[in-house]
């Protein structure tokens, strides 16, 4: 088993932190984003799509997208519970994982790929315009979550879950685009710091 990781790229972050949290080690090899590895001949063999992570097992199973590989290692390791326990729990962490994957992961991300000069050779065309408007939509959903936070402990409960992890990670990712969670999100910055102090957060 061998867990292709991408460094500091959001998604493979998500599967070190879930792993750190799980306690579990498996080698892993870096494939160098900023050297366009991903676009080679030898990581196209493995995914077609050119993305990081990709957990190639024993028998040659090919696994990618972060939270796929995350549910294989939940299944195998199911303590602690990431993805909830019980009919309800499960439901509220896939409900707020899917909150935070659309309206925050992918509106942080698309700022990036679209108004950062470093993402110029991987996102063609960059369409400045839609980097722009993604920015006040990643600010409403940080307010929707502060507002979600005054009332529990972590997103989908009193429990930490997959959801906090792509959330503080969504969060984190901002910085590159030189966005910041709002000093009156008390909630959140309560939140943030409290996630960000697992020693998984710095996985």
């Amino acid at each position: 088993m061998k867990l292709y990781d991408g460094g500091r790229a959001p998604n493979p972050r998500r599967v070190r932190v879930f792993l750190a949290e799980k306690g579990i080690t498996i080698p892993t090899e870096q494939v160098d984003l900023g050297a366009l590895q991903q676009k080679s001949s030898a990581f196209t063999a493995i995914n077609p799509m050119q993305r990081v992570p990709a957990l190639v097992l024993d028998d040659g199973t090919v696994i990618t997208e972060s939270i796929a590989i995350c549910r294989y290692f939940e299944a195998l390791h199911p303590e602690p519970p990431l993805f909830g326990r019980g009919a309800l729990q499960s439901a509220l962490v896939e409900m707020w994982n899917r909150r935070a994957e659309l309206h925050l992961f992918l509106p942080a991300s698309n700022v990036f790929r679209h108004l950062h000069p470093a993402m110029k050779e991987m996102e063609s065309p960059q369409v400045k315009e839609w980097g722009e408007a993604n920015k006040p939509r990643v600010m409403s959903f940080l307010e929707f979550l502060d507002g979600e936070l005054k009332q529990r402990s972590f997103l989908a409960g009193e429990d930490y879950s997959v959801a906090d992890i792509t959330a503080m990670i969504a969060i984190d990712f901002m910085r590159v685009s030189r966005m910041v969670v709002p000093d009156a999100l008390v909630n959140l910055k309560r939140w943030h710091a409290a996630v960000s102090a697992r020693p998984s957060a710095s996985a």
